[in-house]
């Protein structure tokens, strides 16, 4: 019985000591099922909110809109000449309108980024920053192909977003958006970044990297912040995905990286200047990486070699598939033409090629692209940095290819009107499409670069200019001279 009994306790005694080290002691290693604890969740980002939302600004653009017209070929000078005016009914005025959108501060002396769809076509613009203070804007210069636009404001001491580095954003990350969604005040929006290097070709941007993200984003939050948790802007707010024209929680925003060399050169002279490396593009699929023996299903194929250009000089033929720019791994097609762009025309670059089963390496000097559209719109509070800008009009360079199109014979040099805006002052002095603009103030123009010398530096003076259009009659070419009066 005694026995027993210290049998008893002595096996009490060695479960204890085991129970006892299974909650002291090392802790047990955690089994497949066991899931991982997830990191505490931030409660709060109102410190990076009062940090960063001074330095957003609402933008009201106000641009008058003329209704359509019931007798368009009112406007023909040939008709009004032939008709008569008195014969013509009143034609619709224009009507103004207003549209609202949103802008970051980048410096304190009042330069503000935002969108080009936000401001396009706009005659005034207006500033509101936090403390509702108001300014007008002028356009110191936009950019379609990237839908950016830079305004300034004359301010001091202003506040400033600092601007982060969008290609360390990770999938995942959390981030603000901050801007005036459907004529509201200053709003904020949490979310993540969804995905990366987006392409949507919605809207008027041809370059694109979006960064995609589910913070709520409206109409009205176009060219507003995307920041992160520093309180970095890492993007520029610019389109939704909807179906309904509300948010779904698909969001695009222009990377910070491709904003700040935009708005560099925008400051600096006004335009954008582009690399071209002279080829046609496709993305690889996985047939095509197949069939090519690549390893991976990424790069870009080529299609089509420009005569002369910069790739043919490289020897890039037909077939080559491009891996890589200065050792930077390329996705896709999209990558490939955003990349090339970033670098200034003249930058020579090594191009990692796939060729007959092996990689191979190439160097090409990069072209400059010609965007016939950039920078040569109307553009508001004067633009005076645009060719045609004060005078509302869109102009190209005379070339055999735009003379053809318009059926222009016998034009050696000049610029051709592409488009007049019915309310400027072009139009006011009977400049009309297809016109070729050969002198102003009588000294000759041959590039846009001349129109917009001239038109800068006449100042308040009328301009006078020497412009040859056809006779839609007889197709005879005549030689005019019409004054335009800037406003």
């Amino acid at each position: 019985m005694l026995k027993r009994t210290r049998l008893s306790l002595f096996l009490g005694i060695v479960l204890l000591i085991v129970a006892c080290g299974e909650h002291n002691g090392a802790p047990r290693a955690a089994t497949p099922a066991e899931p991982l604890a997830a990191p505490a969740a931030q409660t709060s980002y109102a410190d990076v909110v009062a940090r960063v939302a001074p330095a957003v600004v609402t933008i009201t653009a106000e641009r008058r809109v003329r209704p359509a017209q019931q007798f368009p070929f009112f406007d023909d000078p040939f008709f009004r000449e032939f008709f008569g005016f008195r014969n013509f009914p009143q034609q619709p005025r224009a009507i103004p309108q207003e549209a609202l959108g949103s802008g970051v501060i980048v410096s304190p002396d009042g330069y503000i980024l935002t969108n080009h769809h936000v401001i396009d076509g706009a005659e005034e613009i207006k500033v509101e920053l936090s403390d509702r203070r108001v300014f007008r804007a002028k356009v110191v210069g936009s950019d379609p192909p990237t839908d950016l636009a830079v305004l300034k404001i004359e301010a001091n001491n202003l506040p400033v977003l600092p601007l982060g580095d969008s290609d360390k954003a990770r999938v995942g990350d959390v981030v603000l958006a901050i801007g005036n969604p459907l004529g509201l005040e200053q709003t904020v929006t949490m979310g993540i970044i969804s995905a990366k290097g987006r392409a949507t070709s919605v809207g008027s941007a041809s370059y694109e990297d979006f960064i995609q993200t589910d913070a709520a984003i409206n109409r009205g939050n176009s060219g507003g912040a995307l920041v992160n948790t520093n309180g970095e802007l890492i993007g520029i707010n610019s389109q939704i995905l909807s179906p309904t024209g509300g948010n779904i929680g698909i969001g695009f925003a222009i990377p910070s990286n491709m904003a700040k060399n935009v708005m560099e050169q925008l400051i600096r002279t006004g335009t954008v200047r582009r690399g071209k490396l002279g080829v046609g593009i496709q993305p690889v699929t996985a047939e095509i990486a197949e069939s090519l023996k690549l390893r991976e299903v990424r790069g870009a194929i080529v299609n089509s070699v420009e005569a002369g250009g910069p790739a043919e000089r490289a020897g890039i033929r037909v077939g080559d598939v491009i891996l890589a720019v200065n050792g930077t791994p390329v996705n896709d097609s999209n990558d490939l033409r955003n990349r090339i762009a970033a670098f200034q025309p003249g930058t020579e670059v090594t191009l990692t090629i796939w060729r007959d089963g092996r990689e191979q390496q190439v160097r090409a000097t990069l072209a400059e692209l010609q965007m016939p559209m950039q920078g040569r719109r109307r553009t508001p509070g004067g633009g005076e940095t645009q060719p045609g800008g004060r005078l509302g009009i869109v102009v190209e360079p005379l070339t055999p290819q735009t003379a053809e199109r318009y059926g222009i014979r016998g034009q050696a040099q000049g610029v051709i009107v592409t488009d007049v805006d019915p309310d400027g002052p072009a139009a006011e002095a009977g400049l009309r499409s297809g016109d070729v603009i050969r002198e102003v103030n009588r000294q000759p123009v041959r590039t846009t670069a001349d129109l917009e010398t001239a038109v800068r530096s006449a100042g308040d003076r009328p301009l006078l200019l020497l412009v040859s259009r056809q006779n839609p009659n007889t197709g005879e070419t005549v030689t005019v001279f019409i004054t335009v009066r800037l406003r």
